[in-house]
């Protein structure tokens, strides 16, 4: 098996040429459920099993959004279970952020822990909501096998100036339009200064606070994922931090994103299939895991 060790050059990782791909496939699967590349549990898996711990980390993590995400958003496209008006409120709001975001990050954030901690107490309480949403959910058998079907399709989309409003399985969704713009401004930012997506808040609070169907959102989450991973990829490659550059490891990157390709696709396609219970539930878990960390860095553990 010698002949698939491969090293790559810019981030110095050497291991099996085939295990980047299983490992983004695995892992993104099962987060593009919930509207969430999983590029937040695949960061901790370069740093700590590959080795890989310099700033490039980052770039290479959006790297890795910015190839795999377009199969999940096409197949929540092709299904018609995309929210266009959703998707285009967050990537409004978060492209001015992530520019937002960055700029914070070299000018006035070097190492910006209480923030982040602040930002993981926030998401531990969202974790936390939706987990007991889906726990206090009745485990009838309506409710433990509610799904998808080929017809729910989201219709009658529109977006105006005071709400955004859609038709999905029946039932009709109205939001403050300046509420999600809002919500994806303060996401492109925290993403500007973190070097992540933002899925992972965005999803989350879509679901608890704005009350809308994990179905029908997900793909659009997705999507604004690929926008700021896009800029974040632009902005770490040509920005210098501290007087250099921090681009991604190109080839891992893109090994990365095939395995995320066709892991959110596959996801994407079964979704439908699992119950909205066990998607919140899976969401709430890796949300917690993600609060915690920001935690725990803090506090330096």
């Amino acid at each position: 098996m010698e002949f698939l060790q491969f090293a790559f050059p810019i981030s110095g990782v050497e291991t099996f040429i085939l295990l980047p791909p299983l490992v983004a496939f695995g892992i993104s699967f099962f987060t593009s459920m919930g509207g969430i590349s999983g590029a937040f549990l695949l960061l901790p898996f370069q740093m700590s099993v590959l080795g890989f711990t310099s700033p490039s980390v980052s770039a290479t993590n959006f790297l890795f959004n910015v190839t795999g995400t377009p199969g999940g958003v096409y197949r929540y496209a092709r299904e018609g279970r995309f929210v266009w008006p959703v998707a285009i409120l967050i990537v409004s709001g978060i492209i001015p952020g992530v520019l937002i975001g960055y700029y914070l990050r070299i000018t006035y954030l070097p190492d910006p822990k209480t923030f982040k901690f602040f930002v993981g107490c926030v998401l531990l309480l969202i974790a936390f909501k939706l987990l007991k949403e889906a726990l206090n959910a009745k485990t009838t058998a309506s409710q433990t096998t509610d799904s998808c079907t080929l017809t729910d399709k989201v219709e009658h989309t529109s977006i105006g100036m005071n709400s955004t409003r859609f038709n999905f399985k029946g039932a009709t969704y109205s939001f403050a339009t300046a509420k999600l713009l809002g919500l994806a401004l303060a996401v492109g930012i925290i993403g500007g200064i973190y070097g992540i997506g933002g899925g992972a808040i965005i999803a989350p609070f879509l679901i608890t606070v704005f009350r809308l169907p994990v179905y029908a959102i997900a793909g659009a989450v997705l999507l604004g994922t690929f926008v700021s991973s896009l800029a974040g990829v632009t902005f770490y490659s040509l920005i210098p931090i501290n007087g250099a550059v921090a681009g991604p490891d190109w080839l891992l990157g893109i090994l990365f994103g095939a395995g995320g390709l066709m892991g959110m696709y596959l996801g994407a396609r079964v979704q439908k299939y699992a119950s909205e219970r066990w998607i919140k539930l899976m969401l709430g878990a890796m949300i917690v895991i993600v609060a915690v960390k920001y935690i725990l860095r803090f506090v330096g553990i």
